[in-house]
């Protein structure tokens, strides 16, 4: 996240001037905002999250809160890049020990990660408004970009298909974890996991 300067400067040595540093105090300000953000979308979803609200909580007043965040839309951007906890690429190189493992981390996440609770809210948002809609996107591929790069790495390697379709299938492979977490409120165990992976990939997939 890009942190605002002013003329707060660091000295070498010598006295010169070097890079500017960031102002401790706008910090401390943006931090604040962000924590006060996060805690509002976690208790309240975002229908109970306002510019107001984050006032009052954070104690920062609006005028600055827009200083930072000249839209709504890009101060909950950063708070959900905080909700959110990024799914780490495996290294094996083995596509489906490295499917299995990112689709494991994705059900425990949907399972207990504090994100889980605020995005159905999310959704509810994006459907009315567009700026949430290119949020939530942006959001939604930070999601799946890990398992579109271990597909498309195994088509190159010859372990799909070559007229493998990437998107789709990494599609119908997140999609059930995601249904079963809001729409059947089935366990999305590892054992469901496993068994999505055993329906969608190729029986020669090593």
């Amino acid at each position: 996240m890009k942190i605002e300067t002013k003329s707060v400067a660091a000295k070498d040595a010598t006295g010169g001037r070097t890079e500017k540093l960031p102002d401790e105090r706008i910090v401390r300000s943006k931090t604040t905002v962000l924590q006060a953000t996060v805690a509002l979308l976690l208790e309240r979803g975002y229908g109970g999250a306002t510019v107001d609200e984050v006032a009052r909580r954070s104690g920062v007043a609006k005028t600055t809160i827009y200083r930072h965040w000249p839209t709504w839309t890009e101060l909950l951007r950063d708070a959900c890049s905080r909700i959110g906890t990024p799914l780490d690429k495996p290294q094996t190189g083995v596509v489906k020990k490295d499917v299995t493992a990112i689709l494991k981390n994705l059900a425990s996440l949907l399972r207990s990660a504090p994100w889980a609770t605020v995005l159905p809210s999310i959704i509810d948002a994006a459907e009315r408004d567009p700026d949430m809609a290119a949020m939530y996107s942006e959001l939604q591929r930070g999601y799946s970009a890990v398992l579109q790069d271990v597909l498309s790495e195994a088509v190159s390697a010859g372990q799909l298909p070559a007229n493998s379709d990437v998107s789709t299938l990494t599609a119908a492979l997140i999609g059930p974890l995601f249904y079963r977490r809001w729409f059947s409120r089935e366990p999305v165990s590892d054992a469901f996991a496993e068994q999505i992976i055993g329906l969608l990939l190729p029986p020669g997939a090593v």
